[in-house]
């Protein structure tokens, strides 16, 4: 079984043997050693972001016998084996609600899994590691978290290869 998380690329973590030389702190006119301020934080450090988590909704809407769950309200996704989590939540980007490409709602099961160079026949678009699950052309596949798709639910790409290495054919994905 494939790890949920590639490797990081170029980045390695190692144990600081860098010992900085500690100047001991600078005497005042009396005794109490003066301490230095640290630095205010700014706005342009980042913030790390909250794990996600499923509600008691989230998993009330999920049959425990779907394999992969889809919640189109809070943007998320994952995958599931008699109701345990195996994967995720993760963000995931469908399609604008009540327009012509809103992701549609219910229980489907996969029909077929496209490759990394898969493009859409209708819209020209990538749609990298494509699963079908829907009528319509609707899958889970690699695109933007910021734009909504045509109606499909967008994937990291890592996170579109995961669900096609372990999505099957035939299963149940529910779309609440």
């Amino acid at each position: 079984m494939a790890s949920p998380r590639p490797a990081v690329r170029g980045a390695t973590a190692t144990a600081s043997t860098d010992r900085r030389s500690a100047t001991p702190p600078k005497a005042a006119t009396g005794n109490a050693p003066r301490r230095e301020a640290a630095p205010a934080p700014t706005a342009a450090q980042p913030v790390s972001p909250s794990p996600l988590t499923l509600t008691a909704l989230d998993r009330e809407s999920c049959p425990a016998k779907a394999t992969a769950c889809v919640d189109l309200t809070r943007h998320l996704t994952w995958l599931q084996s008699a109701g345990k989590v195996t994967f995720g939540p993760i963000r995931a980007e469908p399609g604008p609600p009540g327009s012509a490409h809103a992701t549609p709602r219910g229980i489907f099961q996969v029909s077929w899994r496209a490759g990394a160079t898969f493009v859409s026949n209708i819209y020209h678009e990538p749609m990298p590691w494509a699963v079908f699950f829907a009528p319509g052309g609707i899958a889970f596949h690699g695109g933007s978290l910021t734009t909504p798709s045509h109606g499909c639910v967008h994937l990291t790409d890592e996170n579109a290869h995961y669900y096609n290495q372990h999505l099957p054919d035939g299963a149940e994905v529910v779309v609440f």
